[in-house]
């Protein structure tokens, strides 16, 4: 994505329109203050607090330098006791976004070609072409999004390891989220099949999960996802494992057209207003899609086929979301629980006590929810 905003020099005299590059929605900053190498941390924070974002001007490594000191200044400190897991959660998100805006206004300067216009800059033409696109020409942008942009690039050149496909490779694209909590594939790996050779996938994602059925037998699967980055995912991966002819990939809100022996989702856990494209797939607004998913599943399976939800608790663990609101779901959709397989989360955060929401995640379970038709 590239738009234009104007530069606001030091001296305060207007320059030239400078195009604005963010892949993950950024607003464009009102005012941009170019600042030489010699600027300190504490001059960098106060203006970057003020609102205004900050133009680099000497070499990279000292960009990095600076956003390493930023973030630390940034880290919340002597952060009060919250009181229930929701206020600790809220108190959380907040201190997330404070500075994820305040780091975001440390910008760089685009080249052509996505040369970064810095002495000592890696070239990173491939990454920011996996993200942006083509470039249009020079511009600037977040140091910190870059950063975000080159790891996903690597996690996408190399793969992520799915130990439930015998180590086979999945690549997420840049906004699409990876599969690296692999105990909702293990999840689906395990569970008994139903009868029947036809499935849907919905909210594919990476397409993890379609490949995943299509290898158990599996003959005719459709994946479909509203997010035209991970529709392209999806079709990536599956022709990756040559399964195209197997596994068909569509842009839907929801169910594609017809009916299935299984329908499988890994909805968003987490009920809340995403900030950021990868926040899709994590929260979902007053659990639309998953409401969306079991009113409308009923509708979509064939006569004795299964749907399978797999869902962490942790919103109810948080105060998110009532300890009876997804059995009165499942009830209200005309649904019944056929079976219910919960694991572990394996996640560092799961067990870290300094995580800020270590009391939720503790006893936090991942199930998938085995669902029939009355």
């Amino acid at each position: 994505m590239s738009t234009e905003v104007r530069q606001e020099m030091t001296d305060g005299e207007m320059g030239a329109p400078v195009r604005w590059y963010s892949a993950n929605g950024t607003p464009r900053p009102e005012h941009i203050v170019s600042v030489p190498d010699t600027v300190s941390v504490a001059a960098a924070h106060r203006m970057m607090a003020q609102g205004s974002a900050v133009l680099w001007t000497g070499d990279y490594p000292s960009a990095r330098r600076l956003l390493t000191a930023l973030g630390r200044r940034t880290e919340p400190k002597h952060t009060p006791l919250a009181h229930t897991p929701a206020e600790a959660f809220e108190r959380h998100r907040r201190d997330q976004a404070r500075r994820a805006r305040l780091l975001g206004r440390l910008l760089i300067p685009y080249g052509a070609d996505w040369a970064i216009a810095l002495r000592r800059a890696p070239r990173v033409r491939e990454a920011c072409l996996h993200a942006f696109g083509p470039c249009a020409g020079p511009g600037v942008g977040s140091l910190r999004e870059l950063l975000g942009v080159i790891g996903a690039y690597e996690w996408h050149s190399k793969g992520v390891e799915i130990p439930a496909m015998g180590g086979d490779r999945i690549h997420p694209h840049y906004g699409v989220f990876s599969p690296v909590r692999g105990e909702y594939v293990d999840l689906v790996a395990e569970a008994e099949l139903p009868q029947g050779h036809t499935a849907f996938d919905i909210g594919t994602g990476t397409g993890v999960l379609s490949i995943l059925l299509a290898r158990r037998g599996l003959r005719h699967v459709v994946a479909t996802d509203q997010d035209a980055r991970a529709v392209r995912c999806a079709r990536d991966n599956v022709a990756r494992h040559g399964l195209t002819t197997t596994i068909a990939v569509r842009h839907a809100d929801v169910f594609p057209a017809g009916r299935a022996d299984l329908i499988v989702c890994n909805p968003p856990w987490l009920p809340g207003h995403p900030r950021t494209p990868l926040d899709r797939a994590v929260y979902d607004p007053e659990s639309r899609m998953l409401r969306r998913f079991l009113t409308g599943l009923p509708y979509h399976l064939e006569p004795g086929g299964e749907g399978w939800l797999i869902l962490s608790d942790l919103a109810e663990r948080l105060g998110l979301r009532g300890r009876t609101e997804l059995d009165d779901a499942i009830a209200a959709a005309g649904l019944r629980v056929l079976s219910r397989t919960v694991t572990k989360p394996r996640h560092p955060r799961a067990t870290n006590p300094s995580d800020p929401l270590y009391r939720a995640r503790v006893g936090e379970v991942t199930s998938l929810w085995r669902l029939g038709a009355r």
